[in-house]
C-alpha cells in the first residue's frame, strides 16, 4: 500500500466520523426542544407508563408497578404538574419531587 492510498484512507475515515457526529446531532436537537417545553411530573403516571424513574428493581421508562408511583414521572406540559391528579400524592397533585405514596 503507498502513501497516498493510506493517506486517502484515512482522510476517508475522519471526514465519515464526522458526517456522523454531525447527524447524531441533529437527531438530538428534536428531542431537546420538545422537552423544552416540559417537567417531571412525579406520581401522575399510570401503571407501566411512566417516563423514567421508578425506583428500586425497575429500570426506567415503563417500569412503574402502580397507577400514580410517588418515585416515578413523566413528563408534562411546563406549568401543569401541580394541576394535575395524582390519587397518592399527599396534595392530590403531582408533585415536582419523588415523594412516598399515600394509602388510597
Amino acid at each position: 500500500m503507498n502513501h497516498q492510498t493510506t493517506t486517502s484512507r484515512y482522510a476517508s475515515a475522519a471526514a465519515l466520523t464526522l458526517a456522523l457526529g454531525a447527524a447524531m446531532t441533529l437527531a438530538a436537537t428534536p428531542v431537546a426542544a420538545q422537552t423544552a417545553d416540559k417537567e417531571k411530573c412525579f406520581g401522575v403516571a399510570l401503571k407501566g407508563k411512566n417516563d423514567c424513574k421508578a425506583g428500586a428493581g425497575t429500570t426506567c421508562a415503563g417500569t412503574s408497578k402502580i397507577d400514580y408511583q410517588g418515585n416515578a414521572w413523566s413528563l408534562v406540559p411546563a406549568g401543569t404538574c401541580a394541576k394535575t391528579v395524582s390519587k397518592t400524592s399527599p396534595t392530590g397533585y403531582g408533585q415536582p419531587q419523588e415523594f412516598k405514596e399515600k394509602k388510597a
